[in-house]
Protein backbone atom coordinates (compact mmCIF):
# COMPACT_ATOMS: atom_id res chain seq x y z
CA UNK A 1 0.00 0.00 0.00
CA UNK A 2 1.33 3.37 -0.99
CA UNK A 3 0.70 6.09 1.59
CA UNK A 4 1.73 9.70 1.22
CA UNK A 5 2.86 11.22 4.52
CA UNK A 6 2.87 15.05 4.59
CA UNK A 7 6.11 16.69 5.75
CA UNK A 8 7.14 20.27 6.53
CA UNK A 9 3.66 21.02 7.84
CA UNK A 10 3.16 24.53 9.23
CA UNK A 11 0.37 26.15 11.22
CA UNK A 12 -1.37 29.32 10.07
CA UNK A 13 -3.49 31.65 12.25
CA UNK A 14 -5.86 33.82 10.25
CA UNK A 15 -8.60 36.14 11.37
CA UNK A 16 -12.14 35.44 10.34
CA UNK A 17 -12.21 38.52 8.08
CA UNK A 18 -9.02 37.55 6.30
CA UNK A 19 -10.31 34.03 5.65
CA UNK A 20 -13.53 35.49 4.19
CA UNK A 21 -11.58 37.82 1.92
CA UNK A 22 -9.38 35.05 0.64
CA UNK A 23 -12.34 32.81 -0.09
CA UNK A 24 -14.17 35.57 -2.02
CA UNK A 25 -11.05 36.28 -4.07
CA UNK A 26 -10.67 32.63 -4.90
CA UNK A 27 -14.26 32.42 -6.07
CA UNK A 28 -14.01 35.45 -8.41
CA UNK A 29 -10.48 35.01 -9.78
CA UNK A 30 -10.43 34.27 -13.50
CA UNK A 31 -8.56 31.30 -14.89
CA UNK A 32 -8.43 29.45 -11.59
CA UNK A 33 -10.34 26.39 -12.77
CA UNK A 34 -8.52 23.15 -11.79
CA UNK A 35 -7.69 20.90 -14.72
CA UNK A 36 -6.55 17.37 -13.83
CA UNK A 37 -3.44 16.07 -15.52
CA UNK A 38 -4.22 13.78 -18.43
CA UNK A 39 -3.88 10.11 -17.69
CA UNK A 40 -1.91 7.78 -19.88
CA UNK A 41 -3.90 4.68 -20.82
CA UNK A 42 -2.28 1.47 -19.68
CA UNK A 43 -1.49 -1.22 -22.21
CA UNK A 44 -0.95 -4.91 -21.51
CA UNK A 45 2.69 -5.84 -21.12
CA UNK A 46 4.19 -8.58 -23.23
CA UNK A 47 6.18 -11.18 -21.36
CA UNK A 48 9.66 -11.82 -22.69
CA UNK A 49 9.80 -14.65 -25.24
CA UNK A 50 6.06 -15.35 -25.20
CA UNK A 51 6.09 -15.89 -29.00
CA UNK A 52 7.01 -19.37 -30.19
CA UNK A 53 10.28 -19.68 -32.08
CA UNK A 54 12.30 -22.54 -33.52
CA UNK A 55 14.36 -24.60 -31.06
CA UNK A 56 17.63 -23.27 -32.49
CA UNK A 57 16.60 -19.63 -32.00
CA UNK A 58 16.98 -19.89 -28.23
CA UNK A 59 20.63 -18.87 -28.00
CA UNK A 60 20.75 -16.33 -25.14
CA UNK A 61 21.88 -18.04 -21.94
CA UNK A 62 19.91 -16.50 -19.06
CA UNK A 63 20.66 -18.93 -16.22
CA UNK A 64 22.65 -22.14 -15.87
CA UNK A 65 24.48 -24.51 -13.61
CA UNK A 66 27.20 -26.70 -15.09
CA UNK A 67 28.17 -28.28 -11.74
CA UNK A 68 31.89 -27.62 -12.10
CA UNK A 69 32.48 -26.48 -8.52
CA UNK A 70 33.46 -28.60 -5.60
CA UNK A 71 30.10 -28.31 -3.87
CA UNK A 72 26.48 -27.73 -4.77
CA UNK A 73 25.75 -24.05 -5.42
CA UNK A 74 23.13 -23.32 -2.80
CA UNK A 75 22.43 -19.89 -4.27
CA UNK A 76 20.80 -21.86 -7.11
CA UNK A 77 19.49 -25.02 -5.44
CA UNK A 78 17.76 -26.01 -2.23
CA UNK A 79 17.45 -29.50 -0.76
CA UNK A 80 13.99 -30.89 -0.14
CA UNK A 81 14.23 -33.32 2.74
CA UNK A 82 12.21 -36.10 4.31
CA UNK A 83 10.18 -39.19 3.58
CA UNK A 84 6.55 -40.07 3.98
CA UNK A 85 5.87 -41.29 0.46
CA UNK A 86 5.46 -37.84 -1.13
CA UNK A 87 1.89 -38.75 -2.13
CA UNK A 88 3.01 -41.66 -4.30
CA UNK A 89 3.83 -44.35 -1.71
CA UNK A 90 7.54 -43.88 -2.38
CA UNK A 91 10.05 -45.61 -0.12
CA UNK A 92 13.03 -43.24 -0.02
CA UNK A 93 14.00 -40.55 2.46
CA UNK A 94 15.53 -37.47 0.85
CA UNK A 95 18.68 -36.17 2.55
CA UNK A 96 21.34 -33.50 2.08
CA UNK A 97 24.09 -36.05 2.69
CA UNK A 98 27.08 -36.23 0.35
CA UNK A 99 26.18 -39.90 0.02
CA UNK A 100 23.10 -38.84 -1.92
CA UNK A 101 23.96 -35.50 -3.58
CA UNK A 102 27.42 -34.47 -4.71
CA UNK A 103 29.40 -33.15 -7.66
CA UNK A 104 32.08 -35.11 -9.48
CA UNK A 105 33.72 -34.86 -12.88
CA UNK A 106 31.69 -31.80 -13.85
CA UNK A 107 28.40 -33.53 -13.09
CA UNK A 108 25.78 -33.32 -10.41
CA UNK A 109 25.17 -36.79 -9.00
CA UNK A 110 21.87 -37.68 -7.32
CA UNK A 111 22.41 -41.12 -5.87
CA UNK A 112 19.84 -43.51 -4.44
CA UNK A 113 21.23 -45.93 -1.90
CA UNK A 114 20.00 -48.64 0.40
CA UNK A 115 18.27 -51.97 0.60
CA UNK A 116 14.76 -53.26 1.19
CA UNK A 117 12.99 -51.13 3.77
CA UNK A 118 15.61 -48.37 3.94
CA UNK A 119 16.41 -46.16 0.97
CA UNK A 120 17.92 -42.68 0.78
CA UNK A 121 18.18 -40.33 -2.17
CA UNK A 122 18.28 -36.64 -3.16
CA UNK A 123 15.77 -34.06 -4.36
CA UNK A 124 16.84 -30.56 -5.43
CA UNK A 125 14.70 -27.54 -6.33
CA UNK A 126 15.30 -24.00 -7.55
CA UNK A 127 12.27 -22.87 -5.54
CA UNK A 128 12.96 -19.53 -3.87
CA UNK A 129 16.19 -19.21 -5.88
CA UNK A 130 15.14 -19.02 -9.54
CA UNK A 131 11.92 -19.38 -11.47
CA UNK A 132 11.48 -19.67 -15.21
CA UNK A 133 8.75 -18.50 -17.54
CA UNK A 134 8.94 -18.41 -21.34
CA UNK A 135 12.05 -19.83 -22.98
CA UNK A 136 13.89 -23.13 -23.30
CA UNK A 137 15.02 -25.41 -20.49
CA UNK A 138 17.78 -27.93 -21.32
CA UNK A 139 18.89 -30.67 -18.94
CA UNK A 140 21.66 -32.98 -20.12
CA UNK A 141 21.50 -36.11 -18.03
CA UNK A 142 22.35 -39.79 -17.80
CA UNK A 143 19.60 -41.78 -16.10
CA UNK A 144 19.58 -44.70 -13.68
CA UNK A 145 17.56 -47.85 -14.20
CA UNK A 146 16.22 -50.87 -12.34
CA UNK A 147 12.80 -51.98 -11.18
CA UNK A 148 11.36 -49.37 -8.81
CA UNK A 149 13.91 -46.65 -9.69
CA UNK A 150 12.20 -43.39 -10.67
CA UNK A 151 14.36 -40.49 -11.93
CA UNK A 152 12.60 -37.26 -12.85
CA UNK A 153 13.34 -33.85 -14.38
CA UNK A 154 10.30 -31.67 -13.80
CA UNK A 155 8.83 -28.32 -12.78
CA UNK A 156 6.20 -26.95 -10.40
CA UNK A 157 4.35 -23.64 -10.45
CA UNK A 158 6.23 -21.03 -8.42
CA UNK A 159 2.92 -20.03 -6.80
CA UNK A 160 2.47 -23.46 -5.19
CA UNK A 161 2.38 -21.94 -1.69
CA UNK A 162 -0.60 -19.81 -2.72
CA UNK A 163 -2.24 -22.25 -5.17
CA UNK A 164 -1.81 -25.81 -4.01
CA UNK A 165 -1.04 -28.66 -6.38
CA UNK A 166 -2.41 -29.35 -8.96
CA UNK A 167 -3.80 -25.82 -9.38
CA UNK A 168 -0.24 -24.45 -9.59
CA UNK A 169 0.55 -26.87 -12.43
CA UNK A 170 3.20 -29.54 -12.85
CA UNK A 171 5.38 -30.09 -15.94
CA UNK A 172 7.10 -33.47 -16.07
CA UNK A 173 9.77 -32.95 -18.70
CA UNK A 174 11.14 -36.48 -18.20
CA UNK A 175 10.11 -39.36 -15.94
CA UNK A 176 11.51 -42.83 -16.42
CA UNK A 177 10.28 -46.15 -15.08
CA UNK A 178 13.50 -47.90 -14.18
CA UNK A 179 12.11 -51.22 -15.36
CA UNK A 180 11.66 -49.71 -18.86
CA UNK A 181 14.89 -47.78 -19.54
CA UNK A 182 14.23 -47.45 -23.27
CA UNK A 183 11.37 -45.00 -22.88
CA UNK A 184 10.28 -42.02 -20.80
CA UNK A 185 7.17 -39.97 -20.15
CA UNK A 186 6.37 -36.25 -20.44
CA UNK A 187 3.20 -35.30 -18.57
CA UNK A 188 1.33 -32.14 -17.55
CA UNK A 189 -0.75 -32.13 -14.36
CA UNK A 190 -3.45 -29.52 -13.74
CA UNK A 191 -6.88 -28.97 -12.20
CA UNK A 192 -8.62 -26.79 -9.62
CA UNK A 193 -8.12 -29.16 -6.69
CA UNK A 194 -6.90 -32.64 -5.81
CA UNK A 195 -10.32 -34.19 -6.54
CA UNK A 196 -10.22 -32.33 -9.89
CA UNK A 197 -6.67 -33.52 -10.74
CA UNK A 198 -6.20 -34.16 -14.46
CA UNK A 199 -3.17 -34.94 -16.58
CA UNK A 200 -2.14 -35.37 -20.19
CA UNK A 201 1.12 -36.29 -21.87
CA UNK A 202 2.99 -38.82 -23.95
CA UNK A 203 5.39 -41.76 -23.75
CA UNK A 204 8.48 -41.41 -25.90
CA UNK A 205 10.03 -44.71 -27.00
CA UNK A 206 13.74 -44.35 -27.73
CA UNK A 207 14.82 -47.91 -28.65
CA UNK A 208 18.01 -47.40 -26.68
CA UNK A 209 18.98 -47.79 -23.04
CA UNK A 210 18.80 -44.27 -21.59
CA UNK A 211 21.09 -45.30 -18.73
CA UNK A 212 23.93 -45.96 -21.16
CA UNK A 213 24.69 -42.34 -22.12
CA UNK A 214 23.79 -38.69 -21.68
CA UNK A 215 20.84 -37.14 -23.51
CA UNK A 216 19.44 -33.60 -23.58
CA UNK A 217 15.87 -33.31 -22.34
CA UNK A 218 14.36 -29.97 -23.34
CA UNK A 219 11.13 -28.06 -23.01
CA UNK A 220 10.35 -24.85 -24.92
CA UNK A 221 7.60 -22.80 -23.35
CA UNK A 222 5.80 -19.94 -25.09
CA UNK A 223 2.39 -18.41 -24.47
CA UNK A 224 -0.26 -21.17 -24.43
CA UNK A 225 2.16 -23.74 -25.80
CA UNK A 226 4.86 -26.17 -24.64
CA UNK A 227 7.04 -28.23 -26.95
CA UNK A 228 9.19 -31.14 -25.83
CA UNK A 229 12.47 -32.30 -27.34
CA UNK A 230 15.08 -34.97 -26.80
CA UNK A 231 18.51 -34.31 -28.27
CA UNK A 232 17.00 -31.40 -30.21
CA UNK A 233 14.21 -33.44 -31.86
CA UNK A 234 10.62 -32.53 -31.05
CA UNK A 235 8.36 -35.39 -30.00
CA UNK A 236 5.37 -33.70 -28.32
CA UNK A 237 3.42 -30.43 -28.04
CA UNK A 238 0.90 -29.34 -25.43
CA UNK A 239 -1.29 -26.25 -25.94
CA UNK A 240 -3.90 -24.16 -24.19
CA UNK A 241 -6.57 -26.35 -25.75
CA UNK A 242 -5.26 -29.32 -23.75
CA UNK A 243 -5.92 -27.96 -20.25
CA UNK A 244 -8.48 -25.84 -18.45
CA UNK A 245 -7.46 -24.15 -16.26
CA UNK A 246 -4.10 -23.60 -17.98
CA UNK A 247 -1.48 -22.59 -15.38
CA UNK A 248 1.49 -23.14 -17.68
CA UNK A 249 2.04 -19.50 -18.65
CA UNK A 250 3.17 -18.74 -15.10
CA UNK A 251 6.69 -18.90 -13.63
CA UNK A 252 7.82 -22.41 -12.60
CA UNK A 253 10.79 -23.78 -10.69
CA UNK A 254 12.90 -26.86 -11.53
CA UNK A 255 12.95 -30.14 -9.59
CA UNK A 256 15.57 -32.91 -9.97
CA UNK A 257 15.22 -36.15 -8.02
CA UNK A 258 15.49 -39.91 -7.96
CA UNK A 259 12.61 -41.62 -6.15
CA UNK A 260 12.48 -45.28 -5.16
CA UNK A 261 9.37 -47.43 -5.25
CA UNK A 262 5.80 -46.27 -5.18
CA UNK A 263 2.94 -46.14 -7.61
CA UNK A 264 4.88 -45.26 -10.77
CA UNK A 265 7.07 -48.35 -11.27
CA UNK A 266 6.35 -50.40 -8.18
CA UNK A 267 8.96 -51.28 -5.58
CA UNK A 268 12.48 -52.60 -6.21
CA UNK A 269 12.87 -56.34 -6.47
CA UNK A 270 15.79 -58.77 -6.41
CA UNK A 271 16.93 -57.58 -9.84
CA UNK A 272 17.45 -53.96 -8.74
CA UNK A 273 21.05 -53.04 -7.96
CA UNK A 274 22.06 -50.16 -5.69
CA UNK A 275 23.38 -47.53 -5.63
CA UNK A 276 21.69 -45.94 -8.67
CA UNK A 277 22.69 -42.51 -10.01
CA UNK A 278 21.20 -39.77 -12.11
CA UNK A 279 24.12 -37.73 -13.43
CA UNK A 280 23.36 -34.20 -14.65
CA UNK A 281 25.92 -32.45 -16.84
CA UNK A 282 24.06 -29.11 -16.88
CA UNK A 283 20.78 -27.27 -16.53
CA UNK A 284 20.35 -24.27 -18.84
CA UNK A 285 17.63 -21.68 -19.38
CA UNK A 286 17.81 -19.91 -22.75
CA UNK A 287 15.79 -17.28 -24.57
CA UNK A 288 15.85 -15.71 -28.00
CA UNK A 289 16.89 -12.08 -28.56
Amino acid sequence: MFRLTPTGRRSLSLSTSLLLALSLAACTEKGSTFTPAPTTPTTPTTASNEDARAYADYTELIWSDEFTGGALDQTKWAYELGGGGWGNNELQTYTNSADNVYQAGGNLVIQARGAAGSYTSGRLVTKGKQSFQFGRIDVRAKLPKGKGVWPAIWMLGADIDQNNWPRCGEIDIMELRGSQPQQFLSTMHFGNSVPDHRYKGTTQVMNMDLSADFHIYSMVRSKDQMRFFVDGQQYYAFTGADASPYPFNNPFFVVLNVAIGGDFDGNPDGSTAFPQQMQVDYVKYLQYK
